[in-house]
């Protein structure tokens, strides 16, 4: 990744123009060809740098309204395999191992996020079927100060 690559990141993460050549765009904001944006882009993806490019969805508009995060209580011969098995359920947008402690025994955390909170409580109820750990906490978003991803 050279100066010009991050240049295009710096530019790229905070989205890209909704017109009929959005990669013309960047590349007359950054001085490149839109070939070269697209060679540029293609490259960072194959490295792993871009995950992927996506529309970011307002989904409160859409009706999701309940956020979840999940606290489970993993045992460590569990661990690895209920976060692989919740990982991967469609309904999980985050799967993350923390460390626990003395009065919070927590190691593995979801989020979900849903129409209600009963949806979320349902989801909860049956990722704890399917991954067979029946101890976990759900803490509901009371209000969002700040999202975003990860900055350059």
């Amino acid at each position: 990744m050279d100066e010009r690559d991050l240049a295009l990141l710096k530019i790229a993460q905070d989205g890209i123009a909704l017109t009929s050549r959005p990669y013309q765009a960047l590349g007359e904001e950054l001085g490149m060809s839109e070939q070269e944006v697209v060679e540029r882009l293609s490259s960072l993806e194959k490295e792993g740098i871009i995950r992927r490019f996506a529309a970011t969805i307002g989904h409160r508009a859409l009706g999701i309204v309940a956020n979840a995060m999940i606290a489970w209580r993993a045992s460590p011969e569990e661990l690895q395999k209920a976060g692989e098995l919740l990982g991967s359920d469609e309904e999980v947008t985050h799967c993350y191992e923390r460390a626990s402690c003395e009065n919070w025994p927590y190691n593995l955390y979801t989020m979900v996020h849903s129409r209600s909170r009963e949806e979320c409580l349902e989801t909860a109820r049956r990722l704890s079927r399917i991954s067979g750990i029946a101890e976990y906490r759900v803490l509901f978003s009371e209000r969002e100060y700040k999202k975003t991803s990860a900055r350059i």
